[in-house]
C-alpha cells in the first residue's frame, strides 16, 4: 500500500516527461467535441462508447483506434486545443519539461498540412507554463522512402522542433530500415530517438545505437534479456523512456507488480517514467509514478533517482538541465 507522504512526493516532485505521442493525450471528450466541430461523424455513439473501445491486446490493436481518433485532427486550431489540453495536465502534475512526440504523417496522410500540425501544437507550447519542445516522429509500419519525404516537408520548420524518433509497429520494423532518414536528420543537427525493445528483441535496441546514433530509448525494457546489453547501457548511461501503464495495457507485462522498472533502476540503467498515450493506456504521468510505486518495491530513494533521470535525460542547455536538477534537489532536501 503505497504510503501518504509517498503518495504525496510522487505528485508534487519536479519531472520532466520524455515519451508522450501527443495524439495519444486526445481524451475521448474532446475527439467527440472535435469530430462535431469538423463535421467528421465516429464509429462510436457516446464517449463511453468510445472509452469502452479501449480494450487493447496488443500494440497494433492500440494503433488501429489510435488512428482513427486522430482523424478528428483538421485545423491549426484542433492541434492547439489537443496539447493546451495535454500541458494543462502535464502542469497539474509538475511537469517543468516535456519532449512531446507528435506524427506528422498520421494527418499529411488524410489532407492536413505538416504546417498546420507542427504550426498549432508549438502554438500551444509557447503559451503553456509547462517548458514544452517538439520531436517529429516517423511512422515504421511505412517506407523510409515516406519518411525521407516527411523531414524534407518538416525542415522549412525546423526551428519549432528540436529531434526526431520512430514509432508505431515495431516488430518487423526494425531500426535500420531508417538509417538513411536518422542520418539526413543527424546533419541537420537534431537530436534522435527511437523506439526499441518494448515488442521488439533485445538486437533493435542494439541497432537503435549503432545503426541510428540515437542518443535515448525509447520503452527500452527488454534490454534485460541481454545482459552485455545491460552493460552497455549502464556504461554509456543511454537513458530509457519508461511507460508503465502502457506496458500493462499493451501485454508487455501482464501485471503491474511483474514490471521490470525495480529491476532496471537496480542494475543502473537511466529509466525515466512517462505516459506514452496517457488517454488510451490509463494515466498521465503521475498516474504512471503512482501504479508503479504502488505494485513495486520502491521508495522515496527511488522516486529521487527517477526525478533527477528524467532532467537528466532531457535535451536542455546545460544551465537549464543544473536548474532543474538543483530544484529536484532541493525538493528532496525538505
Amino acid at each position: 500500500m503505497l504510503n501518504e507522504e509517498l503518495r504525496r512526493i510522487l505528485q508534487a516532485m519536479p519531472k520532466a516527461e520524455l515519451h508522450i505521442h501527443i495524439e495519444g493525450s486526445l481524451e475521448p471528450e474532446l475527439i467527440f467535441e472535435l469530430a462535431q466541430r469538423n463535421g467528421v461523424s465516429l464509429a462510436y455513439p457516446t464517449v463511453e462508447a468510445l472509452r469502452q473501445a479501449y480494450a487493447f491486446t496488443d500494440l497494433q490493436s492500440f494503433l488501429d483506434i489510435y488512428y482513427a481518433g486522430a482523424s478528428v485532427l483538421l485545423t491549426e486550431q484542433d492541434f492547439y486545443d489537443m496539447t493546451a489540453a495535454y500541458l494543462a495536465r502535464a502542469q497539474a502534475d509538475n511537469v517543468r519539461h516535456a519532449e512531446i512526440f507528435f506524427d506528422p504523417q498520421t494527418h499529411t496522410a488524410r489532407g492536413v498540412s505538416i504546417k498546420t500540425v507542427i504550426d498549432g501544437i508549438w502554438r500551444a507550447c509557447q503559451d503553456s507554463k509547462v517548458d514544452a519542445t517538439l520531436i517529429l516522429c516517423f511512422l515504421r509500419h511505412l517506407s523510409e522512402e515516406e519518411a525521407i519525404a516527411t523531414l524534407e516537408e518538416a525542415i522549412p520548420f525546423r526551428d519549432k522542433f528540436i529531434g526526431v524518433g520512430l514509432d508505431s509497429s515495431e516488430v518487423g520494423n526494425p531500426p535500420e530500415k531508417f538509417a538513411r532518414v536518422f542520418e539526413r536528420a543527424r546533419n541537420l543537427g537534431l537530436h534522435l530517438v527511437a523506439h526499441a525493445g518494448e515488442e521488439g528483441p533485445p538486437a533493435y535496441i542494439e541497432s537503435a545505437l549503432d545503426v541510428l546514433n540515437v542518443e535515448r530509448i525509447d520503452h527500452g525494457v527488454r534490454c534485460l534479456d541481454d545482459p552485455d546489453l545491460v552493460q552497455r547501457l549502464v556504461r554509456e548511461q543511454m537513458a530509457l523512456t519508461v511507460c508503465p501503464l502502457s506496458n500493462i495495457k499493451l501485454r508487455v507485462f501482464d501485471v503491474m507488480g511483474e514490471h521490470n522498472l525495480r529491476r532496471l533502476l537496480d542494475a543502473g540503467l537511466a529509466v525515466t517514467v512517462n505516459s506514452d498515450d496517457p488517454a488510451y493506456f490509463g494515466g498521465y504521468v503521475n498516474d504512471n509514478y503512482l501504479a508503479a510505486f504502488e505494485a513495486l518495491p520502491l521508495g522515496v530513494p527511488h522516486a529521487h533517482q527517477l526525478a533527477r533521470n528524467s532532467f537528466a535525460a532531457a535535451f536542455l542547455e546545460p544551465e537549464q538541465k543544473r536548474a532543474y536538477l538543483a530544484e529536484v534537489d532541493r525538493f528532496f532536501a525538505c
